[in-house]
């Protein structure tokens, strides 16, 4: 050992500072005590009196030790965690949310982000504008199929497409001409797709986006669910938009949003809790219903076109006008005997019985201890009635068709079901007929998995499950299935006329 300077000057190594052993060393000591007693160390550290070299190989095999340690002390507390994670998902209880109190700030504030965030979603939305220049871009620039004479184009015209409508539109039109939304579509051998199609698919993103945008608007508590009034509140606000609702009496209105309501609940509120998802609604197929009345060209719609969609003026008309017929007594709502009358009196008592076992509130209470159907409960029969073949409206009327209340239907709820209905078919003068017969043909319509009993999904699965229960509660239902290959020979008759 030696010891120098810059200077050349050199020392005498007497006059040299002595390394101390390592035993008196305050770290080596205190990282003995740390280790204890040291087994499992190598011999050099061991060692009393150890050069430097040697304590360098203690700190070394010390850091080894220490980086074991920890490694094994972290599993333990990782696996510790994991558990007392899992222990307190499985005790945790759910904490109700609770609403800022009327008038606070913690309301305003979150009244404040909500406008903020719905005006600035609003303002990326593409107008009408907009939507006609993106029409007139996708045309000018697109090609035409020599075979099918249909306005195409490839991915280069798509890019070129994008650039031109950013810089006369905005930025806020890029989102749509994405590589990914270019695959979504259906292509030819040269790669390319239709114009129509994708400009169909911008404008309902547009459209959904903005009835996202006007529920959330209508949502005061902001859970993403719209109640009944608030559901009414948007259809009001759709119909001045609505070219076949224009014409609408203004003394109708309040009427009108109350039957249209009603569908969007039957279908998005499966539990009747009051309350239907905007998600669900968006994505339901009534909102397209809705939204047909746009079109203008009402007067080539024909009046049994207009009948069919619910939420055209003639079929709401028809339904109030339905409700008033039947209310004999002008209470406002129907008792059994005055609901037996729907639909000329075809439909069997043991029916119109298990209805108001079922879905008639049990709140409406008259004199003789009897239930009234409200309008409400009414426009969810009907739609129950002319919706048999959806699973809403088969599930419906399952529930009046499981007399015992267990879940399926076996050959005795199937024979008296069946009772009232041949009552009403001899009634009406046909053939005689044999009970087990029409049994055994349901059975093998449905083609139940347990050969016993039929289930709500035994009727779902074998896609007749609509004439099934029309059969069962409907004696005109029975009269349509027994003649269907008459029916069906009259439906093709006049196209053949036509073609003559």
């Amino acid at each position: 050992m030696y010891s120098g300077s810059s200077d050349g000057e050199s020392h005498d190594t007497s006059t040299q500072r002595k390394i101390p052993p390592a035993s008196s060393m305050l770290w080596v000591r205190n990282l003995r005590r740390y280790i204890g007693s040291g087994a499992g160390l190598g011999s050099e550290a061991l060692m009393g009196n150890v050069p430097f070299a040697g304590c360098c190989v203690l700190v070394v095999g010390t850091s080894l030790r220490r980086r074991e340690s920890c490694s094994r002390f972290l599993k333990r507390s990782n696996r510790k965690a994991k558990k007392q994670a899992q222990y307190r998902v499985s005790t945790r209880r759910h904490v109700p949310y609770s609403k800022p109190e009327e008038g606070s700030i913690s309301q305003r504030v979150q009244k404040l982000a909500k406008y903020r965030f719905l005006k600035k979603q609003s303002d990326l939305l593409l107008n009408a504008d907009d939507l006609a220049a993106m029409w007139v871009c996708l045309r000018e620039n697109c090609v035409i199929d020599d075979a099918t004479g249909a306005e195409k184009m490839n991915y280069e015209d798509f890019c070129h497409i994008a650039s031109v409508c950013t810089e006369q539109i905005g930025p806020k039109c890029r989102r749509f001409f994405s590589p990914s939304n270019f695959m979504k579509f259906e292509k030819d051998e040269a790669g390319r797709i239709a114009i129509l199609p994708f400009y169909l698919y911008v404008m309902r993103t547009v459209s959904l986006t903005q009835a996202r945008i006007d529920m959330s608007e209508l949502d005061e508590d902001s859970d993403g669910f719209l109640h009944s009034d608030e559901m009414e509140s948007y259809i009001g606000g759709l119909i001045p938009n609505l070219a076949q609702l224009r014409d609408m009496p203004p003394a109708f209105n309040q009427m009108y949003c109350r039957i249209a309501s009603q569908k969007f609940f039957f279908f998005c509120d499966p539990h009747r809790r009051g309350r239907a998802c905007i998600k669900k609604i968006l994505l339901s197929n009534c909102l397209q219903e809705l939204m047909e009345l746009h079109q203008e060209s009402e007067e080539e719609v024909t009046d049994t076109e207009q009948a069919e969609n619910w939420f055209s003026l003639t079929s709401a008309q028809r339904i109030c006008d339905m409700f008033l017929a039947l209310d004999k007594d002008m209470s406002g709502s129907l008792c059994k005997q005055e609901l037996k009358e729907y639909a000329d009196g075809t439909l069997t008592e043991i029916f119109i019985e298990r209805v108001f076992d079922e879905h008639v509130r049990r709140g409406k209470i008259v004199a003789g201890n009897s239930r009234e159907m409200d309008f409400d409960s009414f426009l969810d029969f009907v739609l129950a009635l002319e919706n048999k073949d959806t699973p809403e409206g088969l599930t419906y009327l399952f529930r009046c068709l499981d007399l015992q209340g267990r879940g399926f239907l076996t050959t005795a709820d199937i024979h008296s079901l069946f009772r009232d209905v041949h009552q009403k078919w001899i009634e009406g003068g046909n053939y005689e007929l044999c009970i087990e017969d029409v049994r055994d043909e349901i059975w093998d319509m449905v083609k139940p998995s347990d050969p016993l009993k039929i289930t709500l999904g035994d009727l779902l699965g074998c896609k007749q499950g609509g004439t099934v229960a029309s059969m069962l509660i409907d004696v005109r239902g029975f009269w349509a299935h027994d003649n269907r290959e008459n029916l069906l020979q009259e439906e093709e008759e006049p196209p053949e006329e036509e073609s003559q």
